[in-house]
């Protein structure tokens, strides 16, 4: 390929639009440009690392015995609503009526429509079944960012197995969690496997594979000491036990002028208001009922867990009008003290604490001397709190450590939730039908190209990793108007390509410095520069971008310098 021909728009400065290392390098890089939020082009650089990915991910689905298909992207309405997500999946969910009103949407991702495939099976003895696309998947989000981050569009590799029993899912779900490591290494991505949320997904279970890093919009939770991993919408900790002392026969109620929150209660009342005897009332509207959310004063809610909690496909915090209709106080003095309208839901941190403090439904009163459960109807017991860092691990009781991580492949245990509501059964062997017990498994290719980005980068670029790059070795002609140096350039651009090895040459009609810093900005692993200083001695320089480092080769000796750096292709996994 020559440079002079490939449409590479860089650019000088950084784009205002790209906060991101990975975002920003791949517009200035020109990789991509944005068509509207949440929507880029893959412009001939990013398409070339895009296929890199691709196939580093089919080599290892391929090897496990893995069958690739390609499914609809436009999807009927009908499966989704078998599957009951069709109202679930709410407003992120694309949907059209094609020309006679029926109902469609864009897919999101495909567990019911590899189901529809999967009633084809018809006998366990066909048994385990993997399938994989590579398909476009699309998400109305409310707030895309960081470029290829969260789109709107996006290429995802989506896997399913379909197992006779929850044994065959364990052991499939094991294979691809092996997979997954290998192609997170092979692709350079140093990714954490975590606990995780199944959210609108379902099933028994699931694991993240997250790569630590500033710009990620999860946090992960984790001891270094023991291993122990979850993603915040997951994790849980250690608790030590409360010593609440004697309580009170009752709940005795106190004036609290001004009392708002759970810090001017405890500024305000000593000790016996600390926040951690306090009793945090929050309420939301879940499905479009008020709700009651308790949770120790100290502690945090994280949604997920309350969206876990209760399959609620909407949530949102109550309004204060509603709030004083259902409780008869503004936030500040409320509690769940006698509520029997609206449901109750308590955290696990609660169980059992007496002696504790909170509102009493009026205005600037509150209530000492609570014990939970003899005083509050609680509906539902949960692990609602986020954990915070420097609590002790709940396995080996050190302090955990939370940081900011990339999600870059996501694997369910869906069991056989999609089997029933499609009717993807299979003759048992007893001759009975039974439901496909299913698993899911997921990578977005873009989020893995930015991604690598994120982790493989300096202040002069990108830095590809050789298995992803879009060419493995840049020859740089200096000074192009000189036929020397041309023939040259030219000479050894033929013999690498003629050795296997993915190269450009930059035959711009450009100054030095104006190519050498578009080979950095691009990352292409190895530049290789001939000019006339080297010819002089009958060398060309070879430059490792990952380094920096430059060593000098006599012309016939590069190609063979550089295969024995970029080493032998890694063989395809069979």
């Amino acid at each position: 390929m020559r440079w002079s021909q490939m449409h590479v728009p860089t650019l000088r400065d950084d784009p205002a639009e790209a906060d991101a290392a990975g975002h920003r390098l791949l517009l200035r890089a020109g990789y991509v440009r944005r068509l509207a939020a949440g929507h880029y082009s893959l412009l001939p650089l990013a398409v070339r690392v895009r296929a890199k990915i691709m196939a580093i991910v089919r080599s290892e689905m391929d090897a496990m015995g893995a069958q690739e298909m390609l499914l609809p992207a436009l999807h009927p309405a009908e499966p989704w609503r078998r599957s009951g997500r069709w109202e679930l999946m709410g407003q992120e969910m694309f949907r059209l009526h094609d020309r006679r009103g029926a109902d469609h949407a864009l897919g999101m991702t495909h567990e019911e429509i590899f189901a529809t495939v999967a009633r084809e099976i018809g006998s366990y003895r066909r048994l385990p079944q993997q399938w994989y696309q590579f398909q476009t998947k699309f998400r109305d989000e409310p707030r895309p960012k960081g470029g290829l981050m969260r789109t709107r569009e996006f290429t995802m590799k989506d896997a399913y197995s379909f197992d006779l029993d929850r044994d065959g899912l364990d052991a499939s779900f094991a294979a691809y969690h092996a997979a997954y490591t290998r192609i997170f290494e092979r692709l350079g991505i140093p990714a954490l496997p975590v606990e995780a949320s199944s959210g609108t997904m379902g099933g028994a279970g699931s694991t993240e594979f997250m790569c630590p890093a500033e710009v990620g919009e999860d946090l992960i939770v984790h001891s270094p000491a023991c291993g122990y991993a979850a993603n915040v919408e997951r994790a849980t900790s250690r608790l030590p036990e409360a010593d609440d002392g004697p309580g009170l026969a009752a709940p005795e109620p106190f004036d609290t002028p001004g009392v708002r929150t759970i810090g001017d209660l405890a500024a305000g009342f000593g000790a016996q208001a600390a926040a951690d005897r306090q009793i945090k009332t929050l309420v939301y509207v879940l499905d479009g009922r008020l709700t009651l959310v308790l949770l120790r004063g100290d502690h945090a809610l994280n949604e997920q867990k309350l969206v876990d909690a209760t399959g609620a496909a909407e949530l949102r915090p109550a309004h204060p009008d509603e709030i004083k209709e259902s409780l008869g106080a503004f936030p500040g003095s409320l509690g769940a003290v006698g509520v029997t309208g609206p449901p109750v839901l308590a955290d696990e941190a609660l169980r059992g604490r007496r002696a504790m403090v909170t509102g009493a439904n009026i205005d600037d009163v509150h209530l000492r001397g609570v014990d939970v459960e003899r005083d509050i109807a609680v509906g539902t017991w949960a692990d609602l709190r986020e954990v915070a860092a420097g609590e002790p691990c709940v396995r080996c009781g050190e302090p955990l450590l939370v940081e900011r991580a990339i999600e870059v492949g996501h694997i369910f245990k869906l069991g056989d939730r999609y089997a029933r509501a499609l009717g993807a059964e299979v003759l048992g062997p007893d001759g009975e039908r039974v439901p496909l017990v299913m698993g899911s498994y997921g990578i977005g290719i873009e989020r893995a190209m930015a991604t690598i980005v994120e982790v493989h980068h300096d202040d002069r670029g990108i830095v590809w990793p050789v298995a992803v790059a879009p060419f493995t070795v840049a020859v740089v002609l200096a000074q192009p108007g000189d036929a020397e140096v041309t023939a040259a350039g030219e000479s050894l651009y033929a013999a690498l390509g003629a050795a296997g090895v993915e190269v450009v040459i930059d035959d711009r009609d450009e100054r030095a410095g104006v190519k050498f810093r578009d080979a950095e900005l691009t990352g292409i692993p190895y530049r290789v520069t001939v000019g006339r200083r080297g010819l002089a001695d009958g060398t060309a320089e070879i430059t490792a971008r990952a380094t920096g480092d430059t060593v000098k080769a006599p012309l016939d000796e590069v190609v063979a310098r550089l295969r024995e750096k970029i080493g032998r292709p890694r063989e395809k996994r069979v």
